[in-house]
Order: C-alpha cells, then structure tokens, then sequence
C-alpha cells in the first residue's frame, strides 16, 4: 500500500496541517502537542512526535508568534557563561520552561550595565514574551525600556523591595553579614575580607560582613582587599599571600566568592600555613568542589539552580494569567561550616 505524499506549503515545506491529517486530529491539537505538551495525552504525544520525524515537520515559531501575538520565547540576561553560579541559575530556568513548551534566548553581558542594555534593546527585537535579568541594578536606560515595553520581568539573585516588577532571590547584604557574624562568634579577632569582580552583589555582600566586624567593633579597612580583577582561584592565592604579608596577625578571611576562598585554602597549605588555626576562611556560593578542599571549605550556600526555576516559574504563571500571591521571593541562604573555620 502506498503512503500518500502529504501536501506542503511552498518550497514543499511540510505544515502543520499535513501532520495533522497524518494523524487524524485538527491543526490545534497539533500544535497544543508542541507547545505544552502537558496538556495532551501521552499516547497521542508521542504518535504527533512521530508523524513530525517522519514527515520532517518543523515548527514555524514566526508564524506562530503572529498567529497567537506570542512568541514563546524568554530573554535571560547573565553576566558569565563560565561562573557556574549563573550557569545553575540558567540550568533551572531552562528546566521550567521547557515544561511549558518556551524556550530560551541567553545574552551574556560579561558584567557591563551598559551592554545590557544594547542586549535587552537587540533580543526586544525578537518580541519575547518575557524577560529574566540579573541582579537589580540597572541603566537608566533599561528601567525605562522595562517601563515603556511593559513586558513581564523577573529579577533574579536579589530581590526588589516592591513594584510592578518580580524577583527571586536573597539579601547578599545579609549573606555576607552571617558569615562576618560566624567568624566573629568562633572568636577570631583579626578578620579581613577580600573582593574581587566588584560587581554590586559582591560589594553588598562585603559590605554586609563590613557591618558584622563593624558592630563587633572588629573592623579594621586595612584588613581589607578589593580589586576589579576577575575572581579566580589563582587571584585567591595571591591575595592571601599578599594580605598575609602586610598583616601577618591577620587570623580570618571572608572572600567574596568560592573560587578566590579555594585558592587561599590552596595557597595556605603550600605555604605551610595551619587552618583554622592560623587562618580560618569563608567563602560564598558552595559551588562545586568546595567541600572537597583540604580542609573542606566554609561557605555561605546560596539556591542557585532554585532561583531560576522560581523565575522561570513566576513567569510562566504570570503569562498564563494565574493569580501570583508572591511577587517577590526570597529563597534565603545558608552558612555552612566546615572545617576552615
């Protein structure tokens, strides 16, 4: 028996309507099978999945975006594609999207306020149906696109005190406040802190262990380095050698991020240096490999990959026009003592 050649659109492009006759049900149910397939049974999900591989059926989003004035389609902005704190946040975006059939545009920002903004103004050309950025400070500029395109916006990492706009996230004021106020309470006395990237959630967080020292009355600025320099765990190294060598009664460090606390832990045991007991350590993050330092590695544990799916899911509720009681979560954090404090 011969298979009847499916009629196409121009070019022979095979539509939607051609897998729908295929397989005996409307355009509609078709393309509800594509876009939230939650919503269609198992069995006939798989039988349209099937009829779309046979017949090379690929949807056309542009013509769905003007057929329904969506676009399925959601603009994350994040600073670094290599700091695999954003790269859980994204991981947990992109999971609660895909349940709801959108998928994702990703601009990469590389921590500039101002190439986001010429991002956001590129992806707003493509009409997404929502927008996930980080942090919450922002050009001038963006604020007002947000405000004038009136597309539905999360922030994430932080979160807003109020407005029209959503945010998940946690205070990294008090974040790095815990972590002073840690140090201080297991009685070390010569506490410094140590930034890198000084993007704005690094200098809250700072500023927050800033004030724990400060309301001890422990706080010494000269216990103190913040450099531009992008944090790594070789810069880590170097600047507890150098901090070291200014201020060698120096006896705890907060560090702004995992990465530079690996290195001082790292750069304390080439040296010879005893921790906790000449030198205790926080970090931030608990990113991968950080309880498997040696000693393990203290931190301040932050819901990284539950940031995005919180985003992502405020979203997807807001654009189905469901009720969100909560427009602004906050998802805490975590001290985590180990062993270098």
């Amino acid at each position: 028996m011969s298979i009847r050649k499916p009629r196409s659109s121009r070019a022979g492009r095979v539509t939607m309507q051609d897998v729908a006759r295929r397989v005996g049900v409307s355009a509609i149910t078709v393309s509800r099978a594509l876009r939230t397939p939650d919503k269609v049974a198992e069995e006939l999900r798989q039988r349209i999945a099937r009829v779309c591989q046979e017949l090379g059926y690929v949807p056309n989003h542009a013509a769905s975006a003007l057929a329904s004035a969506r676009s399925q389609t959601i603009v994350a902005l994040i600073p670094s594609l290599s700091n695999v704190v954003f790269v859980d946040i994204i991981a947990g975006i992109k999971e609660e999207l895909d349940r709801h059939g959108y998928h994702m545009l990703i601009g990469v920002t590389g921590y500039s306020p101002d190439e986001e903004e010429s991002l956001l103004r590129k992806y707003l050309q493509h009409a997404p149906d929502g927008l996930i950025l980080t942090g919450i400070d922002h050009n001038p500029g963006v604020w007002e696109l947000l405000q004038t395109q009136g597309i539905p916006t999360v922030h994430t990492i932080e979160t807003l005190d109020g407005g029209e706009h959503m945010s998940v996230g946690f205070s990294q004021f008090d974040s790095g406040y815990a972590a002073g106020r840690h140090l201080v309470e297991r009685g070390y006395r010569r506490i410094g802190i140590v930034g890198a990237q000084l993007d704005p959630r690094s200098l809250r967080r700072c500023e927050g262990c800033r004030q724990a020292l400060r309301d001890a009355g422990l706080y010494d600025p000269a216990l103190e380095i913040m450099t531009p320099e992008k944090s790594s765990i070789g810069l880590g190294a170097s600047l507890l050698e150098e901090l070291r060598a200014r201020h060698p009664d120096c006896d705890a460090l907060f560090f702004c991020n995992d990465d530079l606390a690996q290195g001082a832990v790292f750069q304390c045991g080439r040296l010879g240096v005893p921790v906790p007991a000449s030198m205790a350590i926080v970090g931030f993050h608990d990113v991968a490999g950080t309880a498997w330092t040696t000693p393990p590695l203290s931190t301040i544990a932050t819901p990284r990959y539950q940031i995005g799916v919180s985003a992502a899911r405020l979203l997807m509720r807001h654009l189905a026009g469901e009720p969100v009681a909560e427009r602004h979560v906050d998802l805490g954090f975590t001290l985590v003592q180990r062993e270098t404090s």
